[in-house]
């Protein structure tokens, strides 16, 4: 839904940001207002910047002050900018203090394994595999001590290294000179590339369309080509192991294996995947679009999105690794960044939500960022 240029009020601009029509917020004269006053809505940092310029909002809700500093003539877009730039280059150099000491820290986590407890769902688990299973007390407080302890220590592991390393990759993208910041966690916006509001995704390769475009290509399914070729070369396969879990480590065993067969599928099927990740890259219209209509219901929203894809093309089971990769990804970063043009209008993106049974438009842009060793 587009809308004219006229000035909106801001209830009317506060219900695009709810319906995700962030065309019509961009396309409106004071919408990049309306945003940026979103970016700093934390009730603090709203209070901060009414301080900073000597603006009353004596009996106000955080809600009317948006709206109050919106209608107000007491304040323009430039007066945002500044405090923006100036509260964020504060938060900056506290971290910048800790920085190398923070990737030290990172770089001495060697395996990323979620514990058998993926993304979110260590409660899910929980409650599914031992609260409403098990029976026996002496039972359930073995598995505490054994697999969900294990669990537990693979899902905050994870977590806090994809927490720390967001952090890091979201400095690199504030710090470029086109790029004014969101201060403070605010939904759908971290940053403006030419006044244009971007919620940045770090991700990999999504594994389930890797798996359809190799069984599309004619490849067939990567598990049932890993245990074939075991079976061929006798390597044990283990029956104790969830369907991911195994195909990594039959690929780790076939790919170590020193035996020309097995040497010859694991070339085979890396160039079938590398095909696809260039293939992609070539052509990142369909993979923002698969980013967007296969994202978790719960978390539905349209937003503007800048996709960071990370792949280690000698191992992609590794490309995690690269989420710490401070050097690497500030030089590919900020060379993709002065290149974008200002008025961004060749990152229009349409996709279809399932849910709602219509299409959304908003902008997205997509970085690969393959790492060859």
């Amino acid at each position: 839904m587009a809308t004219n240029k006229n000035s909106l009020d801001f209830d009317q601009l506060d219900t695009y940001f709810r319906e995700n029509n962030f065309p019509a917020i961009e396309e409106n004269k004071k919408g990049m207002l309306f945003l940026k006053l979103k970016s700093i809505s934390r009730k603090a940092t709203l209070m901060e910047f009414c301080t900073h310029y000597k603006i009353t909002t004596k009996g106000l809700s955080t809600k009317n002050v948006l709206k109050y500093l919106f209608d107000s003539k007491q304040i323009h877009e430039g007066q945002l900018n500044n405090f923006i730039h100036q509260k964020y280059q504060a938060e900056r150099r506290e971290r910048e203090k800790h920085q190398d000491y923070l990737v030290d820290q990172l770089s001495r986590l060697h395996h990323f394994d979620w514990g058998g407890s993926y993304g979110n769902s260590l409660e899910k688990n929980i409650v599914n595999n031992y609260v409403k299973k098990i029976k026996s007390y002496d039972d359930i407080n073995q598995e505490i001590e054994g697999s969900l302890l294990s669990s537990l220590r693979g899902y905050t592991l994870n977590s806090w290294y994809n927490h720390w390393t967001s952090i890091l990759i979201e400095d690199i993208f504030k710090d470029h000179q086109d790029v004014l910041p969101a201060i403070g966690l605010i939904k759908k916006i971290d940053f403006f590339i030419h006044n244009i509001p971007f919620d940045l995704k770090v991700t990999y390769f999504p594994e389930q369309l890797l798996a359809e475009k190799l069984k599309n290509s004619g490849y067939g399914n990567e598990l049932t080509k890993l245990k074939q070729v075991c079976r061929k070369l006798h390597i044990f396969i283990p029956s104790d192991l969830k369907d991911k879990t195994l195909r990594q480590h039959l690929y780790n065993k076939v790919s170590e294996d020193p035996r020309n067969d097995a040497k010859e599928f694991i070339k085979i099927l890396d160039i079938q995947k590398q095909k696809i990740i260039t293939e992609a890259k070539n052509n990142p219209a369909e993979l923002k679009k698969w980013f967007y209509e296969n994202q978790g219901e719960t978390r539905f929203d349209a937003s503007n999105r800048f996709f960071l894809v990370l792949t280690d093309e000698t191992n992609l089971a590794e490309s995690w690794k690269l989420k710490r990769n401070i050097n690497f990804l500030k030089t590919r970063i900020h060379q993709h960044l002065t290149t974008l043009s200002p008025d961004m209008s060749d990152l229009t993106t349409e996709f279809y939500w399932h849910k709602d049974q219509k299409y959304y438009h908003c902008k997205s842009d997509i970085l690969f960022l393959k790492y060859e060793g």
